[in-house]
């Protein structure tokens, strides 16, 4: 038996991959060589346009525990331990999602078996060989090793990635040895905590926001009070000897002395854990050369790291999403030509955009009098409303716009779809649910009582917006973006035939009467 895709790694990105093949009808096997998920504490929740992403595939709720739908941080925010007033948008893009991997990643594997994925604990991917026409995988399971061959492979195992050596790819980029980032769960005082504001009030120091970093002259200082765990303190240092023994506590309270210039007494972790105690000497911010290679393909931290946290799950999950829509089109035989091309194109373009905020980040909490100058004139920067959001939309993946292929796109062409309220025959109901299929999707709300009706390969929805929008129709492609729109009040079904050709191969225009 050939398989139609196989994911090498069973992470948030290869599981968010699984979960978009198997919503579009193909079922992937998903290998990974841990017997169970990992219990080690790592991501703690994400940020940017992922959130909206996850609530357009109906997976907010189970992630965040709420039935209300996900709401822009529009307070502040910090970039590069610089304070970041989102107060002054008249709309913030920095949606923030708190939650730890680990349920994550249950979630993820949850949503992937029910729609038809197969996960393969301790199974490893040991080697690959491919043809034109498709991949030979070594892989070595509980049994004993053995093949596995498939039409095509993605490799979603992480920045040391089996997929991408065995396929020849090249992972350029730099590597920062000065810097020493300690992390681990510890205990404060009680007294220290702001009930107010959550704030850790350092006495000898001053205030310390959750969440935010911190830079002082020595370094880097971070507190994170995440829920049902013991809070997260982290440092960063440069210039710090390495060494061979295990991380301690007292080392970090060491470290935490050094940076903030007090003392702060940590205490050990709360409950049963796992816990974290971590040192990691050096960092990366690398991209490969290619995310694809003939039928082998790389999503997240497979294809880039970054040595600036915050930008990892934004960027890999939507790889994942990108991907998964155009090798099921793909796999089904209706794709037009070129298509899975344009995932290297449109993602590297996001990857290479978070080279810029991770470098810009590293740059301004390096310490030095020349990065403290810096700092001050950034600060007087950041009171401006063009720079603040400037800054939101590099940070949040907002700034990203495709090239749809048309000559003079409409301005919401190339960019993810806006969130609308939405009224139709059956109700109100947000665009945001009416993305969760996974299927191309004409938004008509000319008001009209007859639309174009596209094939089995669009879905058709006549509406009515209750959000203002200067437009009258959206082509919205199954990752939300934008692929044509309109502000005229009568649809040109040329043109929108063209649009869906380019996307969704060779629909047939009829009229007829959209549902909802």
């Amino acid at each position: 038996m050939i398989a139609d895709v196989v994911i090498a790694g069973a992470g948030p990105n290869g599981l968010a991959l699984a979960c978009e093949l198997a919503l579009a009808g193909v079922r992937p096997i998903v290998l990974e060589r841990l017997p169970e998920p990992s219990d080690e504490p790592k991501a703690n929740g994400m940020i940017g346009q992922v959130v909206r992403m996850v609530d357009r595939r109906g997976l907010y709720e189970r992630l965040s525990g709420s039935v209300e739908p996900p709401r822009p941080n529009s307070g502040y925010f910090m970039f590069g331990a610089l304070f970041l007033d989102l107060s002054l948008l008249d709309q913030s893009p920095l949606y923030v999602l708190p939650a730890a991997q680990q349920h994550l990643v249950r979630v993820l594997a949850e949503r992937a078996l029910e729609l038809g994925a197969e996960i393969r604990s301790g199974h490893e991917l040991t080697g690959l060989a491919q043809d034109e026409d498709g991949v030979t995988l070594e892989v070595t399971g509980p049994d004993g090793p053995y093949r596995l061959q498939t039409r095509y492979h993605v490799g979603a195992e992480g920045a040391r990635s089996v997929t991408r050596k065995q396929a020849g790819i090249g992972f350029p980029g730099v590597s920062y040895d000065r810097t020493t980032l300690r992390t681990a769960h510890a205990t404060v005082p009680a007294e220290w905590i702001n009930p107010a504001t959550g704030a850790l009030e350092v006495p000898g120091h001053g205030t310390v926001l959750p969440f935010l970093s911190h830079r002082t002259e020595r370094g880097g200082f971070a507190y994170a009070p995440l829920p049902g765990q013991s809070p997260t303190i982290a440092t960063t240092e440069w210039d710090q000897p390495e060494s061979d023994e295990p991380m301690s506590l007292d080392e970090l309270r060491a470290s935490v002395r050094r940076v903030l210039g007090v003392d702060v007494p940590l205490g050990p972790p709360e409950g049963d854990g796992p816990h974290l105690l971590r040192r990691r000497n050096k960092g990366n911010t690398r991209v490969a050369d290619r995310f694809r290679s003939g039928r082998v393909f790389l999503v997240g931290d497979a294809a880039h790291i970054y040595v600036a946290g915050g930008a990892g799950l934004n960027l890999g999950m939507q790889d994942a999403v990108n991907l998964g829509w155009k090798l099921a089109a793909v796999l089904r035989g209706t794709a037009p030509d070129g298509l899975l091309d344009t995932y290297e194109s449109e993602r590297r373009q996001a990857a290479e955009r978070t080279i810029v905020f991770a470098g810009a980040q590293q740059a301004l909490v390096a310490p030095g009098d020349d990065v403290t100058a810096l700092r001050q004139l950034f600060t007087e920067l950041l009171g401006d409303k063009q720079s603040v959001q400037r800054i939101a939309d590099l940070m949040s993946g907002t700034d990203i716009r495709y090239d749809m292929g048309l000559p003079d796109p409409h301005p919401l062409v190339g960019w993810f779809a806006p969130d609308l309220d939405l009224h139709t025959a059956d109700g109100p109901v947000r665009l945001t649910e009416l993305c969760r299929t996974g299927r191309p999707l004409l938004l008509d709300l000319t008001g009209g009582d007859a639309v174009p009706g596209l094939d089995e390969q669009v879905d058709v929805v006549s509406a009515r917006s209750l959000t203002p929008i200067d437009a009258t129709a959206l082509l919205i492609r199954p990752d939300s973006y934008v692929a044509w729109a309109c502000s005229a009040p009568r649809l040109d079904l040329a043109e929108l035939t063209e649009a869906a050709s380019r996307w969704f191969g060779s629909p047939t225009l009829h009229r007829g009467q959209a549902g909802g």
